[in-house]
């Protein structure tokens, strides 16, 4: 055999069996011919991901920043390119999901097990089924939901957590669902918002976003609005857009999290004036020091951060759906079934990887080009489009709602915001005003829920793969097909879980708090996570097949990025506080 063919003794030994040898399938050549089978995990994966930092966060972001801060997104989504295509190398390779890698790795299984569920604190949480029942509230009473509809929310927020498991229950291939509910959303989504952007979206709003793409270095500072001290208010100096010229005001308190909570209100409009937006480096080289950071909104930009593009260990998933989709030597390892008519579908316990033949390798290329595609041409293309496109209503819109300039409005009911806004827009007829306010809540619905399904299908599938490995009890006495049954336990649970979860933060919080929580802890998951994939790949794939240089920097830049947004948002926010229960300050 010749030199550096893979042979069984080749194969490295682990701390699960040792993969078997098999053929790596031939790869279909992408276009229109085989347009449903090139579609797959990318916009699966930009389905799940148009969620809370897009339809939520970005909404808010927007309202508050303008598009000033989009290149944080950008940053995000970039990182998450080369951390998903890690993914897809090593499904492509072992037909297996990273989840199974790290179980191979030592000190072994029941080592990883206790990591990963700390990681996966987040998707413990469901926000956004919450988020959807205020805006299933909005339809129902035809307003926006106040303090004294609280028991409506969460009425439905139990009702929506239920229904939002059914549909995995069929599909012969419960990915096969997965791909059809997300292919319609994002088709839906982004196609309601480039319409509403194209027709009524002034150009100097798609200027401001699409322009926040690309402006390095912005960040929320603590400036008054007279940038050039002439004591005027010029064009682009109105931050908050309430057509004062607007001072710092003085704090008088602060609580312990670094908060404003009293302040000598200047102008007497009941609101603190200091927030404003600065470029870090073009502050420094014009004044010669750097700006003041506001640090109090922290945790408001690490979870924007944590929700652009996708957030936590959902990335990782895009290996499971790879295996799934039947890419690579996902073809020969199979693929969790569903309830109703999955009887046919199998799943083998323990992957398998191919020869490192000239034939195999020149069929690796063309399924490395499919990942390659799939990721910079469909994926974050749809992120970039699913941040930018709802940003726009808000930036448009959001002004108009009573929601705006209200704080408390804000945590209770993101999700509604840029509807309301089009509701009050005078541009618009009462007809207009009404059949726009109905429309983009059902889209919000439509963002939302489908989401909140791929949560709860993401962690049963996590949890599924890694038991079905890494268990010998499994392994031994369960039959390929009997995979299902495992997932639909591991629901079962969720689900009772979640309805405690969310009768806890919809009693004691508001759905803001469960959004801006997750967000930060999906931060730790996916900057950890991004080392331990890399560390995979480098240990088990054969040289040839292993990251290049440039995909071994950008993964280890995002992990890099999202730890250390993680930190900045612990330093500001749960370090202060945890100092105050110590009685260390």
């Amino acid at each position: 055999m010749p030199h550096g063919i893979t042979r069984m003794s080749d194969i490295p030994k682990t701390c699960l069996p040792t993969w078997t040898i098999d053929t790596l399938p031939e790869p279909k050549a992408p276009g229109p011919r085989n347009l449903a089978g090139f579609i797959g995990p990318g916009i699966v994966m930009c389905g799940i991901q148009l969620a809370g930092g897009e339809w939520l966060l970005g909404a808010e972001i927007t309202a508050r920043y303008g598009g000033s801060l989009m290149w944080l997104a950008a940053i995000a989504i970039i990182g998450q390119v080369f951390y998903n295509m890690e993914c897809g190398r090593y499904a492509l390779y072992t037909g297996e999901p990273v989840f199974t890698g790290f179980m191979r790795a030592k000190p072994g299984p029941p080592f990883w097990i206790g990591i990963l569920f700390l990681l996966s604190v987040g998707s413990f949480i469901p926000g956004l089924s919450t988020q959807a029942a205020a805006v299933l509230s909005a339809l129902l009473l035809d307003r926006v939901p106040g303090e004294e509809d609280r028991w409506l929310v969460t009425t439905l927020a139990f009702v929506l957590l239920g229904v939002v498991s059914l549909p995995v229950l069929v599909g012969g291939k419960i990915y096969n669902m997965m791909q059809a509910v997300m292919t319609v959303k994002v088709l839906v989504v982004l196609g309601f918002c480039l319409t509403i952007g194209i027709l009524f979206v002034s150009p100097t709003n798609w200027g401001d976003v699409f322009g926040g793409f690309f402006k390095v270095g912005n960040v929320p500072v603590v400036a008054g609005e007279d940038r050039n001290g002439n004591n005027v208010l010029d064009a682009g100096e109105d931050f908050d857009r309430d057509g004062h010229l607007d001072v710092v005001e003085p704090v008088k308190e602060r609580d312990k999290s670094g908060n404003v909570v009293a302040f000598d209100d200047l102008d007497g409009d009941g609101k603190w004036d200091g927030e404003n937006v600065a470029n870090l480096f073009i502050t420094r080289f014009r004044d010669g020091e750097w700006p003041v950071l506001l640090l109090t909104q922290i945790a408001l930009l690490g979870a924007f951060i944590g929700y652009a593009g996708g957030g936590g260990l959902s990335n990782a998933t895009y290996s499971n759906y790879c295996r799934d989709k039947g890419w690579g030597m996902g073809a020969q390892v199979g693929a969790i079934p569903s309830a109703v008519g999955g009887r046919n579908v199998t799943l083998s316990h323990i992957g398998k990887v191919f020869e490192l033949t000239p034939d195999n390798l020149w069929r690796w290329k063309g399924w490395w080009r499919i990942i390659v595609v799939d990721q910079w041409f469909i994926w974050a293309p749809g992120c970039v489009m699913g941040m930018a496109l709802p940003a726009l209503l808000s930036l448009q819109f959001s002004p108009n709602s009573a929601l705006f300039h209200d704080k408390a409005g804000l945590d209770w009911a993101q999700a509604v915001i840029s509807a309301d806004g089009m509701r009050h827009a005078e541009v618009f007829s009462p007809a207009m005003q009404q059949g726009l306010w109905t429309a983009t809540l059902i889209v919000g619905l439509l963002v939302l829920l489908p989401s909140q399904m791929s949560i709860v299908e993401d962690v049963c599938r996590r949890w599924t793969d890694i038991i079905w490995s890494s268990s010998r009890r499994v392994r031994e006495g369960m039959k390929p097909s009997q995979a299902g049954r495992i997932y639909y336990t591991i629901l079962a649970f969720y689900v009772v879980w979640s309805f405690l979860c969310a009768w806890y933060f919809t009693k004691y919080q508001n759905p803001k708090v469960m959004v801006l929580l997750i967000a930060n802890l999906n931060n730790i998951g996916l900057g950890l996570s991004a080392f331990f994939i890399l560390r995979n790949n480098l240990a088990y794939l054969p040289k040839q097949l292993r990251p290049g240089w440039i995909h071994r920097v950008g993964i280890i830049g995002c992990g890099v990025f999202y730890l250390g947004m993680a930190a900045l948002v612990f330093y500001n926010k749960q370090l202060p506080i945890l100092k105050e229960l110590l009685g260390a300050g």
